[in-house]
């Protein structure tokens, strides 16, 4: 007899640790972490076309669209349809979760409620390299190479 294979998402607002739960308990279950801002990064990274529409949008500080992010999404989740995993980063609105209802049966989900005061502080320390889409914390992973972040370094706030 086959094991059902488990489908859970980390719900939670930008700064509330999705990303480091999500790799805590993947590593320790035996699931793919999968992350929609690492997908996102790839496709821009490799060109592919809905890569290139998502930077039209990040480029202007814009948020990516329902329609291309569960373009990506859906995609990447199908190419997965033999394995347990466990998202973060998606869904993000209804439309969104919609579209994965449609296609996935959901075993757990996962919503990480943080005060606000602790979102806005650790999102005030959380630093990308535009370039190669690392993302630093000033506090506990600081780029290993002191350079003038006004220049170099962008606050996530307005991303995520």
């Amino acid at each position: 007899m086959a094991s059902k294979l488990l489908r859970a998402v980390i719900l939670g607002p930008p700064g509330s640790g999705k990303g480091t739960v999500c790799q805590m308990i993947a590593q320790n279950f035996g699931l793919q972490h999968l992350s929609s801002g690492h997908f996102l990064r790839e496709n821009i990274k490799t060109n592919t076309e809905v890569g290139g529409m998502a930077k039209k949008y990040l480029e202007r500080g814009l948020l990516v669209p329902d329609h291309v992010i569960t373009r990506l999404m859906l995609s990447e989740l199908e190419s997965r349809s033999d394995q347990h995993w466990l998202l973060s980063g998606f869904p993000r609105t209804l439309a969104q979760a919609e579209a994965l209802d449609k296609i996935c049966d959901l075993d757990l989900v996962i919503t990480l409620n943080i005060p606000f005061e602790t979102l806005k502080d650790r999102l005030s320390r959380r630093w990308i390299h535009p370039p190669s889409g690392r993302v630093y914390n000033m506090d506990f992973n600081p780029p290993h190479v002191h350079v003038r972040t006004h220049v170099c370094f962008h606050s996530l706030t307005s991303l995520w």
